[in-house]
């Protein structure tokens, strides 16, 4: 577990961990994001979390007083912490000739791109999971999938990117919200995964919650039954591409919706009249 603090929005410091994270293959590693944190008790509870967590905190806070105090919390918690930004704005500092302005979020500070991403952001928290149908016909980006086929991650990942993404569980026997069929099919996505690797999954989260492994959740029987129930929806929606995502990290899918997405994108500007 790691845990990413950061004054501002905590693009960068999420970037640099993520990229710094593919060096170590599929090491499953969780990250945590605080962003905007600029109280000392949000700090002080924050690190509190990662000492009971055993986690790692990394962290980007351009206020000197704030970074000191981050280094004092984390070392009387015995916490080990990276600063990523302090030396480098100590060292600039000091090549320059001047003291830093110690503004936080001043590369997000204008900006309709920035801005955009909040938006998207906003939109898709409030439609994670399948709520709110009646907005799907505002979303960029609709994934769906059955449980654990990573369906919010990946929504949060492609949101950060500026896509308003929801998201639509499919569960066994129970019929897609008709907003689904409704809305312009080729901005919706299905994700389907191996048995053998979904199994581990619900196994581990039943593991992760206290719960007996023995619950038709995470029996292999009935995640055929849904993975077959998900491909029989899939058929019936043929503009849908599936996605796979068997083995592969969030940004490798992502990669992959984003590359489609970008071809139909591109073949529907070619076919637009002019």
């Amino acid at each position: 577990m790691i845990f990413v603090i950061s004054d501002a929005t905590g693009e960068t410091a999420e970037k640099v961990v993520r990229a710094a994270l593919l060096q170590f293959g599929s090491a499953a590693i969780q990250l945590r994001m605080y962003t905007r944190v600029r109280l000392e008790e949000e700090m002080r509870n924050i690190v509190a979390r990662a000492s009971e967590r055993h986690a790692l905190v990394v962290f980007t806070v351009v206020s000197t007083a704030h970074r000191e105090l981050l280094r004092r919390l984390c070392d009387q918690a015995n916490v080990d912490a990276v600063d990523l930004i302090g030396s480098l704005i100590g060292k600039l500092s000091s090549f320059i000739g001047a003291q830093p302005r110690g503004v936080p979020g001043l590369l997000h500070t204008v900006g309709d791109e920035y801005f955009r991403r909040i938006e998207a952001v906003e939109f898709t928290v409030k439609n994670d999971d399948g709520r709110e149908p009646r907005n799907l016909p505002k979303a960029d980006l609709v994934l769906v999938g059955i449980s654990r086929t990573s369906k919010t991650p990946l929504s949060t990942f492609l949101a950060q990117k500026g896509l308003k993404v929801s998201n639509v569980p499919l569960v066994l026997d129970i019929a897609p919200p008709e907003e689904l069929s409704q809305i312009d099919q080729e901005k919706v996505f299905g994700l389907t995964i191996q048995v053998d690797q979904l199994l581990k999954i619900r196994q581990a989260r039943l593991k992760h919650l206290g719960m007996p492994n023995d619950t038709s959740y995470a029996q292999r029987t009935h995640i055929s039954l849904e993975l077959a129930y998900a491909k029989e929806i899939f058929r019936q929606h043929p503009a849908w591409p599936i996605i796979d995502i068997t083995g592969k990290a969030i940004e490798e899918t992502a990669a992959d919706i984003l590359r489609l997405k970008k071809d139909r994108d591109a073949r529907r500007a070619e076919a637009a009249p002019e």
